[in-house]
């Protein structure tokens, strides 16, 4: 058997130290919970019977002898985003799974899902960041009626998995199965939806052939197919272990996709505290698990997001990461994947050139990943070296391909695109930062130039409009942490500071915002902490400053005299109430939100004084 790899094991080594204390009280709290036995015995006959009111007669006769497990399903279904419309049928096909297996299932609650690429650029993305929360809370919610044996989580975009994880960690005594939809087919290439977006950029064609173009690339149900943070959720969740083996990226509304959810019901029903399998959620996410998350992030170039969202989950696990456990693994676990925005193919294809059961072979196999790990499917993570196969109208797992068909989208690991992650950790007197670099050329990575200023996306946008975005210049766009404005996406300045690079600029981007899950070729400062709101030195940058991003040293710096700068006050910024799209609802997430590092969350005692560094 290949022996781990040292930096691998040390990550994780030092992940359970740092975190021994809250690790045990969290284990303890899933042990206490556990003994009280199976669910529902303790209720009053009132509550009970409220609780099955409305079942069906067969259901309810088995909901009465508190005998065969009964399934919670939470789904995040509306059929306005695309990623959600498939999961409308899904409910039906688990009850009936569920049923075949001896038990029943009761849809237990729904969560929001919002679209960031809806809500890009727009009010509404302010609230983005949030419902991450908000969809926790919601599924503690659904579960609250402590009826469930275990549950079913349906969901696939960027803040609903990780959400409906957080929720899920807090019911760690129940097994959780996360039951995606699947990727749409693919629309028109990305190379040519790229192109069309820079010529918008620059006026060259007008808005009706935009959308045209972008109508073309989101054609259908299912999720859109580059690689942002919806199928890296969907790719942590089947590292992790917590999908049936494959089941990322098929595609929906097809019978192996039926198939695969109608196998996830009986499952669940092998998998809960009546059976033998005992599989609960809070012992399969451990430090083993969160390293595994962390290894395919890097070695799929996946989302940036998820410097922020697998902090969330693991604290809600008992567990601390922080940035440096990532660019620690990101020294180590190679590039092997080129999926837009990191190349031009989409998730269709890298699933046909082998997907996730040989990636994953691919990185045991080098000793990258933890095998010795409790996930849904079993015992170990080789169970996830297979994919699902149709026979006789059921899913019948076989072994991964061995070789990539495509290798301008998949390889193996003794022939990388890249020896590293690709993600990397900025440090100086700016404070820290990540960067993805799995995108960005060699070339542009190194920026040093004088800082633009501007506290908000539009501003810059405007900027570009009127041609003043002259010569080299690293843009800073500052006020957009968690506690400022709840930390949008600025996924809108791709296309115009793409043009200034093409154009021969050097251009950079720093800010304490998010730059989304297809952070592209412009090398991006992102997710900048200390943020401003919180006395961050990048309130200190004025205009004209020189900046350097170095993505290659690990330096984020602003190249001023020690004394000026030390005794530069940092510029309070301009607050002003937010209103509309529902903002002021979320006031009290921003005054209490804690830092990037530490997972931007609003639901910890105290989560709002955590703006310092976590160190191992």
């Amino acid at each position: 058997m290949t022996e781990l790899n040292p930096v691998v094991s040390r990550v994780t080594e030092a992940i359970a130290t740092r975190s021994r204390d809250q690790r045990e009280d969290y284990l303890a709290r899933l042990e206490r919970a556990a003994a009280d036995g199976p669910v529902r015995t303790g209720l009053s006959c009132t509550n009970l019977a409220h609780a099955f009111a409305a079942a069906p007669d067969d259901d309810k006769a088995r909901l009465k002898a508190l005998q065969r497990p009964n399934i919670g399903i939470v789904s995040a279904y509306n059929d306005m985003l695309s990623a959600h419309q498939p999961l409308e049928r899904f409910p039906a096909l688990l009850k009936q799974a569920v049923r075949e297996a001896g038990g029943t299932a009761q849809f237990a609650g729904g969560v929001p899902a919002m679209c960031d690429g809806v809500t890009q650029g727009q009010p509404g993305m302010e609230l983005s960041l949030f419902s991450r929360d908000v969809i926790a809370m919601a599924t503690a919610v659904a579960l609250s009626h402590n009826t469930f044996d275990g549950a079913l989580c349906l969901g696939v975009c960027d803040k609903i998995v990780p959400g409906l994880l957080i929720g899920a960690l807090h019911f760690g005594h129940l097994p959780f199965i996360f039951v995606p939809a699947g990727p749409m087919t693919s629309g028109m290439p990305n190379d040519e939806k790229a192109r069309i977006r820079a010529l918008y950029a620059e006026g060259k064609v007008g808005r009706e052939a935009l959308l045209e173009s972008e109508a073309r690339s989101y054609h259908g149900p299912g999720t859109c197919t580059f690689y942002g943070t919806a199928n890296s959720n969907q790719m942590l969740m089947e590292v992790m272990g917590l999908h049936l083996p494959g089941a990322a990226f098929v595609n929906p509304n097809t019978p192996l996709r039926d198939a695969l959810t109608i196998a996830a019901g009986h499952r669940i029903m092998e998998i809960t505290a009546h059976g033998e399998a005992w599989r609960p959620v809070g012992r399969v996410i451990d430090a083993r698990a969160i390293v595994n998350g962390i290894v395919g992030l890097l070695a799929t170039g996946g989302s940036t997001n998820h410097t922020i969202h697998l902090i969330a989950i693991a604290r809600a696990a008992g567990l601390r990461i922080s940035w440096d456990d990532f660019h620690a693994l990101s020294s180590v676990v190679p590039l092997l994947t080129r999926i837009y925005p990191n190349g031009q193919a989409d998730v269709n294809h890298f699933h046909a050139a082998g997907g996730m059961g040989l990636l994953i072979r691919e990185l045991l196999q080098a000793g990258l990943l933890h095998r010795d790990v409790m996930t849904v499917a079993g015992d170990g993570l080789d169970a996830y070296t297979r994919e699902p196969m149709l026979a006789d109208g059921a899913v019948d797992w076989q072994a991964a391909p061995s070789q990539s068909t495509d290798e301008s989208v998949l390889r193996p690991v003794a022939r990388p695109f890249a020896e590293d992650g690709g993600l990397r950790v900025l440090a100086g007197n700016l404070g820290r930062a990540v960067i993805k670099v799995s995108a960005v050329k060699p070339e542009h990575r190194v920026v040093e130039a004088p800082a633009r200023v501007f506290e908000d996306q539009q501003q810059v946008l405007a900027a570009f409009r009127a041609g003043e975005l002259e010569g080299d210049f690293v843009c800073v766009v500052r006020g957009q942490g968690p506690r400022a404005n709840g930390m949008p996406e600025l996924h809108k300045l791709t296309p115009e500071l793409g043009v200034l690079q093409s154009r021969g600029q050097r251009v950079a981007l720093v800010t304490d915002g998010r730059m989304s899950g297809a952070s592209g070729k412009v090398p991006a400062a992102i997710h900048v902490t200390p943020e401003w709101v919180a006395g961050g030195a990048i309130g200190r940058i004025r205009e004209g400053d020189m900046i350097r991003v170095d993505a290659e040293r690990g330096e984020l710096l602003a190249l001023v005299p020690e004394a000026e700068w030390s005794r530069r006050p940092v510029v309070p910024p301009d607050s002003e109430p937010q209103h509309g799209s529902g903002r002021e609802l979320f006031a009290h997430f921003r005054a209490v939100a804690s830092g990037a590092e530490t997972g931007a969350v609003s639901f910890l005692p105290g989560a709002g004084a955590e703006q310092q560094t976590v160190t191992s």
